[in-house]
């Protein structure tokens, strides 16, 4: 029982553990839904003590205190994804962006690449053995953790107890700060009549025994309600919400035929309702590992029938997938998205699927464009796309020349556009139609 000892004499309050972070250093801080909010107000207000901190996480939801411009001087943000919350600061010049693929995050660490001084965790109440878990949020977090020279905790009896490569023992950190607040929740909104039509266009690129890949947002959530028919389905993806559950009820999400992790649901962490973050507490069928696992192209492609399925900013007629900007506007990051499309393409059987609307902005603005826009970058290669899919249909782009692939994008954009997207840029090299006739 000697663990009951060591976590009464590291617990302390917020302000007192914080005070080891320095002018200078780099800070970890746990992502996504499992942002130390406690830590960071602590951490801001000393905010006087400290210049040039460097801070460092994934997407992360609740209010990054240190990032308001007032306290520019102390701390700056080096992003490994762009939230919403941080767009502006970036967007300004207060904040960093570093453009990376979520597997390979955690090698930066591992080599000392990105030296980690400290990490700041949301970890859940120990166990009776003196264990902790990171809860909703393993992803880069726990190598990042064990790489930091300091690591302080917030232990929330509000944080899921999860399974998997989840666990840190109260000896591992250097403070603990007991807290009791709810998770943030993301609400997911209905599916638009737009994206449910694409939903079940790629629900038939989807069979049974299938190992699938579902991101956030409404096309994934959209997805799997066409699914109910299906049989043993398998997960491994870098997170899932809550419209898995009726599928997992019903017994259509079984895991029964994947070749690595069979029976369970792999993971590198989980957003949503506080019902989603209550069913995955103390469900062992849920399998959280660190993406340098989960998001491994290599590891993915062990399963077969692997469908990916992502989706994109704009998509140029050859194939060029734009993910994390509008023009240079950086708007979110490389997330797992080139980790599933390799992976899937490695599997066999597998299905890499980039899932688009045909426009934005209320439908003046095409997804498909002659050209991706000045400033924007690629994240995802014309060589590495296989299928795209908007509300108007599939198209198949692996193994097409340029010319084939512009005509089976023209094929699935809106009907308003496709006149112009049939006169491309003679740079190109698609000369000076793509078809013959008139794309109607």
């Amino acid at each position: 029982m000697k663990w009951q000892a060591e976590y009464q004499r590291k617990l302390m309050t917020a302000d007192a553990a914080v005070r080891a972070v320095e002018s200078d250093m780099c800070v970890y801080v746990h992502a996504n839904a499992a942002l130390p909010q406690v830590l960071l107000e602590a951490l801001t207000r000393r905010s006087g003590q400290l210049r040039n901190v460097e801070m460092m996480h994934l997407l992360g939801f609740g209010e990054p205190y240190y990032n308001r411009p007032e306290f520019s001087e102390s701390f700056r943000h080096n992003a490994l994804f762009v939230g919403a919350n941080m767009r502006q600061s970036v967007l300004e010049g207060r904040a960093d962006y570093i453009p990376v693929h979520l597997s390979e995050i955690e090698r930066m660490f591992l080599r000392n690449d990105v030296g980690l001084d400290v990490a700041l965790l949301h970890v859940s109440t120990p166990d009776r053995h003196g264990y902790c878990s990171l809860g909703v949020a393993v992803e880069t977090t726990l190598t990042a953790a064990r790489c930091a020279r300091i690591r302080i905790a917030q232990v929330n009896d509000q944080m899921p107890r999860t399974f998997g490569n989840t666990f840190m023992h109260v000896s591992e950190f250097d403070a603990l700060v007991e807290c009791s607040q709810p998770l943030p929740e993301v609400i997911p909104e209905p599916a638009t009549e737009e994206q449910s039509l694409i939903a079940r266009h790629v629900a038939t690129l989807i069979d049974d025994g299938a190992c699938l890949q579902v991101g956030i947002g409404g096309i994934p959530t959209a997805i799997l309600p066409f699914l109910s028919d299906r049989k043993d389905l398998g997960i491994h993806t870098e997170t899932l919400t809550e419209s898995a559950i009726p599928l997992i009820e019903k017994g259509v999400i079984t895991g029964a035929r994947k070749q690595i992790n069979p029976n369970k649901i792999v993971l590198g962490f989980v957003l949503g309702t506080r019902e989603w973050y209550e069913y995955v507490d103390d469900n062992p069928l849920f399998d959280f590992q660190p993406n340098i696992y989960c998001n491994d192209p290599f590891v993915i492609a062990q399963n077969e029938r692997v469908v990916a399925i992502n989706s994109a900013v704009e998509i140029d007629i050859t194939g060029q997938v734009v993910s994390d900007s509008v023009g240079d506007r950086i708007v979110s990051g490389f997330g797992g998205q080139v980790d599933f499309m390799r992976g899937a393409a490695r599997s066999r059987g597998g299905k890499p699927v980039i899932a688009i609307s045909s426009t934005a902005k209320n439908g003046t603005v095409s997804r498909i464009v002659p050209q991706i826009r000045s400033g924007a970058g690629v994240v995802t290669t014309r060589a590495d796309v296989h299928y795209v899919v908007t509300e108007y249909g599939i198209a198949y782009l692996h193994g097409k020349n340029l010319r084939q692939r512009a005509e089976a994008l023209i094929q699935i954009a809106h009907p308003k556009f496709r006149e112009e997207l049939n006169e491309p840029p003679r740079e190109l090299g698609l000369g000076a139609r793509v078809f013959a006739d008139t794309v109607r």
